[in-house]
């Protein structure tokens, strides 16, 4: 105690200091309602006042001149007259916490009589101006406590016992960090008033108060910071919901729209979905992600979906097509280029429909690119349909042996297909022992 008693100014000023800081820190907190943000803007600056006029209290007890005779009596009026006025703005804390944290219609009557006990103890500590019955200062200019000194600490106690059985009853269900910090504030200081009480020249009530402030901030802080991560959390997982219920819708239109191709092609029904499989295939063994094995599956899946402004007659022609038969045939990739180019939430989708007839010698449509200008993912889907083609049967033959789709794949590297993906289709044949990759 005696080294406190000696560092008790240069304490108080530090906390006057912290106080001050904290203060404008909560009005700076956006984050907070506003009537939150004004009542830790409030208390803290009733702490920093609190210890301030204590602080002069003690500077200038002893001692002579108007002066200092001014300033002893003000800083120890101040000092007893907020302690109910700081419970007053924390009771104001608590009363906001009923209502927009625990969920109750109205505040409970007990927080509104502390509404009433906070200014009849303000009221005491002015009636003590004229009686001296709580302190007293003599002559030398040094106060003193009075014989009713305990009655100053009835209302604080009174209000205090109230506001506990209060976070007892109706904060059950608020989150751990205010409920710790509202225990500390009210469990803490009647403790430092016990002690108070049979400690004379240490102000023991004031530091405690403005470091149950410090915590009070620090927790409504802490509390606030887990509720910004829990609904940023929250948000992330909705927008992870809400990315997989698009994945799952773009899933089903691909999948619908690839049947309705194919519903104009009695020749074809399942050619999308396997030359959707296959270049998947393609992709994972040329090392690319999950995702964009993912997303050539879909792209590959609606490659021929511009057929679905062919006419059928031409689509579903046994014989050779004539020249302008094989125009029309050819205005798939621009007409399915046209529409998927519509979905701007997948780019890259209209990618497949618009380039997978390009060839890597540039003798391909529509557009007779080559090499790698034609696009990646258009090359890989271009190995894919070839190979379905060769393994599928046709208006015209039946499904090819897997020696002759072998040979027709590796004669095209480097003209009609990319080499590098032509040679990962090989190494697909190759470990397809069973010819599995086929129209079954």
């Amino acid at each position: 105690m005696g080294t406190i008693k000696e560092q008790q100014l240069d304490i108080m000023l530090t906390l006057c200091v912290v106080c001050g800081v904290l203060s404008l820190f909560s009005a700076m907190t956006m984050s907070l309602s506003r009537k939150r943000r004004v009542i830790l803007v409030l208390i803290e600056f009733e702490a920093m006042i609190l210890l301030m006029s204590d602080r002069f209290a003690y500077i200038y007890r002893g001692e002579s001149g108007s002066t200092a005779h001014t300033m002893v009596r003000v800083s120890n009026f101040l000092v007893f007259v907020l302690y109910p006025v700081i419970l007053a703005t924390f009771n104001e804390y608590m009363c906001d916490l009923c209502i927009n944290e625990a969920g109750l219609e109205k505040v409970p009557k007990r927080l509104s009589l502390v509404k009433l006990l906070a200014p009849a103890g303000a009221l005491l500590i002015v009636i003590n101006l004229f009686t001296g019955y709580i302190y007293t200062f003599d002559s030398s200019n040094t106060y003193h406590r009075a014989g009713g000194f305990f009655v100053s600490y009835i209302v604080p106690i009174v209000i205090l016992a109230i506001q506990l059985s209060a976070i007892i009853h109706y904060f059950g269900n608020l989150r751990i960090t205010m409920r710790i910090s509202m225990l500390i504030f009210t469990l803490a200081l009647p403790a430092a008033a016990i002690v108070q009480a049979f400690t004379y020249g240490i102000s023991i009530v004031n530091i405690a108060i403005a470091l149950v402030t410090i915590v009070l901030f620090i927790f409504v802080l802490t509390d606030l910071n887990l509720m910004i991560q829990t609904a940023h959390e929250r948000e992330i997982e909705h927008l992870k919901q809400e990315q997989n219920t698009m994945r799952k819708i773009l899933g089903q239109t691909a999948y619908a729209l690839a049947d309705a191709v194919e519903a104009k092609d009695e020749y074809t029904s399942g050619h999308s979905a396997r030359v959707a499989e296959y270049s998947e295939m393609i992709a994972r063994e040329a090392g690319k992600s999950v995702r964009e094995c993912k997303e050539i599956y879909f792209i590959a899946l609606l490659h021929d979906v511009g057929k679905i402004g062919v006419p059928g007659d031409i689509i579903n022609k046994t014989s050779r097509l004539d020249d302008d038969e094989y125009a029309t045939i050819k205005t798939h990739t621009v007409q399915g280029n046209r529409i998927l180019s519509k979905i701007t939430s997948f780019p890259k989708l209209s990618i497949g429909a618009h380039y997978h007839h390009e060839r890597y010698d540039g003798k391909g449509y529509p557009e007779g690119l080559g090499g790698e200008d034609i696009p990646e993912i258009a090359r890989i889907i271009a190995v894919a349909d070839a190979y379905d083609a060769m393994s599928s049967k046709r208006s015209y033959r039946d499904v090819l042996p897997q020696e002759v789709v072998r040979s027709e794949i590796e004669k095209g590297l480097g003209t009609q297909f990319d080499p590098e993906f032509g040679r990962i289709m090989l190494r697909l044949i190759d470990s397809d022992k069973e010819y599995r990759m086929r129209e079954c």
